[in-house]
Formats: C-alpha cells, sequence, structure tokens
C-alpha cells in the first residue's frame, strides 16, 4: 500500500477535496438530486437490464421500472397518512397524560432553567442605554413553501436524469474506457464499475428486505401490545431503519413518546419502545451483519462521522445516503493503487 510522500500532492489533493466539498455544500439543491439518480441507477440497472434481454425497449424498461418504484412510494405515502393525521389530533389532547407521566423530570428542568437566568443576568451589559437589534428571519409559512418548491424540484431532477441514466445503460463505461490510455487501466474501469454496480444493487435490495421484515414485525408487536394503528408504526420502523443509529434512536423517542401517550401505566408504557428496541438489536447486529459481512465491512468509527458528516452536509437525505456513499468510495479505494491506504483505513 504505497503512501504519498509529496508534501505538495498531499496539500493539494486535501484542497481539491475542501473545494469539492464546499460546493456539495453550496450547490447541494442540485448536487443531492444526482446523487440520488446515480444510487437509485445502481438499484434500478439489473431490473432494466433483464427486461432488455427479454426485448423489453430500454426506454420503455425504464419508464416501467421508475413508476413501479415511485408509485409504489406513493402509495405507501398515501397508505400511512391517514393513520399519522389521526396521531396528530390526538396529539393536544394527549399532552396532560404525557406531562403526568414526566412529572418527574419537572424539578431538575426547573433548577437548570434557574441556574441559567442567573447566568444571564450575572452577563448582562451594565449600560442599559444598548440597543438590541432583532434581525427577522423567514416566517414559517415562507420556510414550508421553500422546501417543498425544493422537495418538488429536486424529485423532478431525479427522476428525469435517473431515466436517461436508465437509458444510456453503459454508455458512459464504453466512452471511459475508449479515452484512457493503456489496458490495464481499461479492465480497472470496468471491473470497478461493475463491482460497484453489483455490490450497491445487492446491498440496497438486503437492506430494504430487511427493513421490510423490521416493519412486519414492529407493526405485529405493536398490534400485540395493544397501541393502535399498527400499519403506521410499521411504516415508521421501516423508514427509520434506512438511517444507520441516528433512525433507531430517533424511533425510540416516538415510540416512549406514543406509549406514553397511550397507556397509563409506566411500565406498559415504555413496553413499545422495548419491543421496538429488541427487533433493531436483533436485525442490526445479527441479521444483517450475517447477511453482508462478506461483502461489506466497514470501520463503525467510520460510519458514523459519515452520519454525521453527511447529515450536516445534506440533512436526512445525506444520511440515508451516507453508508452507500462511503461503501462506494472504499470500493474505488480498493482497486486504485495511491488510494488502497485510505480504503483500508475504512476496513471493518
Amino acid at each position: 500500500m504505497p503512501l504519498p510522500t509529496d508534501a505538495k500532492t498531499i496539500f493539494l489533493g486535501g484542497l481539491f477535496f475542501l473545494a469539492g466539498f464546499a460546493a456539495f455544500y453550496v450547490g447541494r439543491d442540485i448536487v443531492l438530486p444526482i446523487v440520488l439518480a446515480f444510487i437509485l441507477k445502481l438499484l434500478l440497472q439489473p431490473v432494466v437490464r433483464t427486461l432488455h434481454r427479454i426485448y423489453v425497449p430500454r426506454p420503455i424498461g425504464a419508464v416501467l421500472t421508475i413508476a413501479v418504484l415511485f408509485g409504489a412510494a406513493f402509495g405507501f405515502g398515501t397508505m400511512i397518512s391517514g393513520p399519522a393525521a389521526g396521531w396528530a389530533q390526538k396529539l393536544p389532547s394527549g399532552i396532560p397524560r404525557l406531562e403526568q407521566h414526566l412529572q418527574f423530570l419537572s424539578r431538575p428542568i426547573a433548577v437548570t432553567q434557574q441556574i441559567l437566568h442567573q447566568a444571564e443576568r450575572a452577563t448582562e451589559n451594565a449600560d442599559d442605554r444598548a440597543k438590541s437589534v432583532v434581525v427577522k428571519g423567514p416566517s414559517f409559512a415562507e420556510m414550508l413553501t421553500d422546501g417543498a418548491r425544493t422537495a418538488v424540484g429536486g424529485l423532478f431532477t431525479t427522476i428525469l436524469l435517473l431515466f436517461f441514466l436508465l437509458v444510456s445503460g453503459e454508455t458512459f463505461l464504453r466512452r471511459l474506457v475508449e479515452i484512457l490510455p493503456r489496458f490495464s487501466d481499461k479492465r480497472q474501469a470496468v471491473e470497478i464499475a461493475q463491482q460497484i454496480e453489483h455490490d450497491m444493487s445487492i446491498y440496497l435490495l438486503t437492506i430494504s428486505l430487511m427493513n421490510a421484515a423490521v416493519g412486519i414485525a414492529t407493526g405485529t408487536v405493536m398490534a400485540i401490545c395493544g397501541l393502535g394503528d399498527p400499519v403506521l408504526w410499521g411504516a415508521v420502523a421501516f423508514l427509520l431503519n434506512y438511517v444507520m443509529i441516528l433512525g433507531p434512536l430517533v424511533g425510540v423517542i416516538i415510540f416512549v413518546c406514543v406509549g406514553l401517550l397511550s397507556f397509563d401505566q409506566l411500565p406498559l408504557a415504555l413496553l413499545p419502545a422495548a419491543l421496538y428496541l429488541t427487533i433493531h438489536a436483533l436485525e442490526g447486529e445479527f441479521i444483517t451483519p450475517m447477511l453482508l459481512a462478506k461483502r461489506f465491512t466497514l470501520n463503525p468509527v467510520m460510519v458514523i462521522l459519515s452520519l454525521i458528516f453527511w447529515f450536516w452536509m445534506w440533512g436526512v437525505p445525506g444520511a440515508i445516503l451516507a453508508v452507500p456513499i462511503l461503501a462506494i468510495t472504499k470500493i474505488i479505494c480498493d482497486r486504485i493503487r495511491p488510494l488502497m491506504a485510505f480504503g483500508h483505513f475504512l476496513e471493518g
């Protein structure tokens, strides 16, 4: 594993990556849909290729595949929108019960607020003539409108680019092979592209199936323990499981709050969160690692750092894409000699 020894090369490489990450952050509204389309292309390309082998033209196969994917997502959202709206209506009437369960936290919170208030008074400026300037930001409605406009534009960009990526097939790979000067470089490019597509399609399919199993199991146990709308909670578990570490933590908080809103006795109120945590522990610590251990062995610390970094860069979509991006980076680094040391550092 050769290590770079030229200080100029290291310095310029560091500047290049910093500039690239800055561009990703500033242009996230356009970069994120492109990255998402590329990841979905890795998942759907084998399906389009299979349809092409049975004499279905690539454009028709791409349209059918995209329609099934986003149609299922739309149906999924429609299915859970009704129960979610029902729980949103129950929330105001359940707040007194939630306050009653969390009454033991009122005294520590009051003490903390008192300490902070005293510290604020101690650091106040003695000059009362100073005028405070209040900067008024955008209203909630404006933020919601801008967010919806950005989301719709990003979704349209993703679908459009995904269609052309699926239709083009291996065109870009052929062009890359044609311009590379040496045969070893051509072979290496083909191997990297095939390995990325093969490993990532298997990874995304395996994760989706396991998340569906987690959702079914969660919905079943929630129905058994008496929590209403098991389909909604199964869907919540299914979606949150795509965000490693952070998603299950949010799920535990959600099920704790829902249990406190639904049951009067504290042990029974904590039962949904305990069951969800048990299901996630079995899936995350035993089943999924056993299925993916031969193909993906990533450093857990690097996974956490990747989640934090991409969540800061792109929010929740970045957290969902963090592990695929890290896995693709490792596949590329393992097959390019100057980057092998970094790929070894990502090894689990």
